[in-house]
């Protein structure tokens, strides 16, 4: 086999696990696939002969380069209209991923709630975060791909664990449950059931939305049940019969995701306890949801 044949096909090989790193680290599926094609570019390019471990040397790059485009993004984010929440990443980990407990680790990682908590780590908290918890790399290799000591990245990692243990949602919803949950939620929402609404959200229930200014959507959290219910309501009065509705697995829980004229306009996702609604994310900025297929 030719070396260029080689090298795509090893680069290949480990594409599903770059972008998985890209993404954890940027929220958006488009600045992960960036970053992974810059990745390509570089490995096509470089001499790769003294490369043992291609696994590692892609990793390391693809998390360098995550690093830069993720110092250059805060700034953009700080200046962001209304709440910012991830890209909606449509997943289904599928055959190769058979191991419950494994299956629940990827979908923790990648979930709404975790990303945006990611947010407010510093970059290489959040890379060595992400690299530690989601993939379980040895500290060892973490540091060297940081080019960092490692009592530092140990340092580093037990600071953002800290962080994220303190603000990520303490509660464990049944996949099943919270699919249930979602449905009679939609079939409230859709007949504009305040109601049935109430019955389903908790006392201090929010609305977080995100549409970057680009399409309507709350640009304050609005909290409270009653608040929360109205809204929806309100919401689905207002636009009876004007969108197609499909129930769909987005960063590894259920999902409504809002079709007009085929195209999503919209997803909102569910955070759960105790058998209500806590959260209701509204993910409206269309330059998110260009990745959303449900064909």
């Amino acid at each position: 086999m030719p070396a260029d044949d080689r090298a795509t096909d090893v680069f290949e090989a480990h594409r599903a696990v770059l972008t998985g790193v890209a993404y954890r680290m940027l929220g958006r599926v488009a600045d992960a696939e960036d970053v992974v094609q810059e990745a390509w570019l570089r490995w096509s390019a470089d001499d790769r002969s003294d490369v043992r471990e291609p696994r590692g040397f892609l990793i390391t790059a693809t998390t360098r380069l995550a690093l830069d485009r993720l110092r250059r993004l805060k700034a953009r984010r700080e200046a962001y209209v209304g709440p910012w929440l991830p890209e909606p990443l449509v997943t289904d980990f599928g055959p190769t991923v058979p191991d419950t407990a494994e299956r629940a680790v990827l979908a923790d990682s990648v979930s709404v709630a975790v990303l945006v908590v990611l947010e407010s780590l510093s970059p290489l908290e959040r890379a060595v975060f992400v690299l530690r918890e989601a993939f379980g790399l040895p500290f060892a290799e973490i540091a060297a791909a940081l080019d960092r000591s490692e009592p530092a990245v140990r340092q580093l990692a037990g600071r953002a664990r800290r962080h994220v243990g303190e603000r990520r949602p303490r509660y464990d919803v049944d996949p099943a449950e919270r699919r249930d949950l979602t449905e009679r939620f939609l079939a409230a929402a859709a007949d504009g059931d305040l109601r049935g609404l109430l019955a389903l959200l908790a006392p201090d229930a929010r609305i977080v939305g995100d549409s970057g200014g680009k399409s309507k959507a709350p640009r304050q959290v609005i909290e409270g049940a009653d608040k929360v219910g109205r809204f929806l309501a309100g919401v689905a009065r207002m636009n009876e019969g004007a969108f197609t509705v499909r129930l769909a697995e987005v960063n590894g829980a259920p999902a409504v995701v809002f079709l007009a004229d085929g195209r999503p306009d919209s997803v909102f996702q569910l955070e759960a306890r105790d058998g209500r609604v806590q959260c209701v994310y509204i993910m409206r900025n269309p330059d998110k949801l260009r990745g959303v297929c449900m064909e």
